[in-house]
């Protein structure tokens, strides 16, 4: 034994440890840390663009008007769609295929089938509810149908209040443009920029992603902007009561379910007459009514 050592001389030197583990261990997890992150921004995927526009753009489900094709990124994005701030164009407007007749969106052309379960302006709301006579989510996937010619304008998701939407413009014969709105929808069936005929399917009756009980909320706008806007409101927004509408200017006699094309002034033994049918005549609407008379 060493005559000149003491009994401290065996302690453990924690700070002399610790110092040594500090000065050789933290510069190596420094550079492994640094290089695990130089490899993730090397290897990571690009971030996805967005539907309506660029990389800082949130994810959306809507609707998109045919644009013309641009080799330039920049006209690409000022083009992205916001039905909010997209109003018809004059041009557009008078190339809306004529509608001289009108049926029901849901059930047969006179709406056997169906009911209204929320008419419009009831407790505020802006449109027709249409369901199928079975109730609750009986008529989940019927079809839905173009309730007149016309040309689809907006087919989409603007929100998930709507769910999906068809948006069609109709030109009456000789009268103001107006488009008919299909909320709700399960299925899409129509593009953007297809013409359509009067019956033709487009879509089937949805729920709103389980938001409702399945039904077809149905409207008629004056053909005025593409924005869905709000199923509720104070005031009628200048909207139509759907169900009336197509009642007035359906252009067949009412014990008739399929006209010869062209409605009130089409030709032949089965084509309905001018007594037959109410006049096209659209006059301005009152919000205490409801309905255009």
């Amino acid at each position: 034994m060493d005559p000149y050592r003491t009994s401290g001389d065996n302690a453990f030197d924690f700070q002399r440890h610790f110092g040594e583990l500090i000065r050789w261990v933290l510069p190596i997890f420094v550079l492994v840390t640094v290089a695990g992150f130089l490899a993730y921004l090397w290897f990571a995927p690009p971030p996805e663009e967005s539907a309506v526009g660029g990389v800082d753009a949130p994810p959306a489900r809507v609707g998109l008007l045919p644009v013309e094709q641009s080799d330039s990124e920049t006209d690409s994005d000022a083009l992205a769609f916001d039905p909010a701030f997209v109003t018809l164009r004059p041009l557009e407007l008078a190339k809306a295929p004529v509608s001289p007749r009108f049926d029901a969106p849901m059930g047969s052309p006179l709406g056997a089938l169906t009911y209204n379960a929320q008419p419009f302006l009831t407790t505020r709301h802006l449109g027709d509810d249409l369901n199928g006579i079975g109730g609750w989510d009986s008529d989940l996937g019927d079809a839905v149908h173009a309730a007149g010619d016309g040309e689809v304008v907006y087919a989409g998701w603007p929100s998930d209040g709507w769910g999906n939407v068809v948006m069609i413009l109709h030109r009456p014969t000789g009268k103001p443009e107006v488009i008919t709105f299909y909320g709700h929808l399960d299925t899409v069936t129509v593009p953007v920029g297809a013409v359509v005929r009067r019956g033709d399917r487009i879509g089937t009756v949805g729920k709103a992603d389980g938001r409702y009980l399945a039904h077809l909320h149905f409207e008629v706008r004056p053909a005025a902007s593409l924005s869905p806007g709000p199923g509720y409101g104070d005031s009628a927004l200048g909207r139509f009561a759907g169900e009336p509408f197509i009642a007035r200017y359906r252009g067949a006699p009412t014990d008739q379910q399929n006209a010869a094309l062209g409605g009130a002034f089409s030709s032949g033994p089965n084509a309905a007459t001018k007594s037959d049918s109410p006049s096209l005549q659209i006059e301005t609407q009152t919000e205490s009514e409801g309905e255009k008379p």
